[in-house]
């Protein structure tokens, strides 16, 4: 570059350098959020401005991955809260393994694409923070990180976590072998 030296502030170089191999994760958390995919891609896109904004703020060789998370989850609920602050906050105290008896492999596939759909629409059911627990989860971070990303304790996550696990196979019970 002419004339431009790029001077690391804390974690500044490994947030540019590291941060887009975080994107279909970014993406997978903002889709289940918003429900939208323009409004999924638009969150993850604030949430990198953001994140580089703020990049001198990130721990060198700490979770860059739990960071963006945090950082894509916070920008979302500031959305929300900008467009209906009189909205209550969710009520957040309130999976099953799916069995596959069908022999015939084209029905096997339907039905695992009926089931997906189900499981999609009970975990979009959950309230907020128990479905983002949930996909948290699913990426692999551990409780620990979890309680990071979301800005609680980790006694907090386990809860969320088994409360929505509860609530997903009470709603998934038809699909027990």
């Amino acid at each position: 570059m002419l004339g431009v030296r790029f001077i690391d502030r804390g974690g500044a170089r490994e947030v540019v350098a590291l941060g887009l191999t975080h994107a279909d994760a970014l993406y997978n958390l903002a889709r289940w959020l918003v429900r939208d995919p323009q409004e999924a891609e638009d969150l993850v896109q604030e949430t990198y401005a953001r994140a580089l904004g703020a990049a001198q703020q990130f721990e060198a060789g700490s979770n860059l991955k739990a960071w963006l998370l945090r950082i894509l989850r916070n920008t979302y609920l500031d959305g929300r809260r900008r467009a209906r602050p009189e909205a209550a906050e969710e009520n957040v105290d309130e999976l099953a393994p799916v069995g596959n008896p069908a022999a015939d492999e084209a029905h096997s596939a339907q039905l695992r694409s009926l089931v997906a759909d189900e499981v999609a629409q009970a975990v979009q059911a959950l309230p907020e923070a128990w479905r983002t627990a949930i996909l948290l989860d699913l990426e692999g971070l551990s409780e620990a990180e979890m309680a990071d990303v979301l800005g609680c304790a980790e006694g907090t996550v386990k809860s969320r976590l088994g409360r929505a696990r509860a609530a997903l196979r009470e709603r998934l019970e038809a699909h027990r072998p």
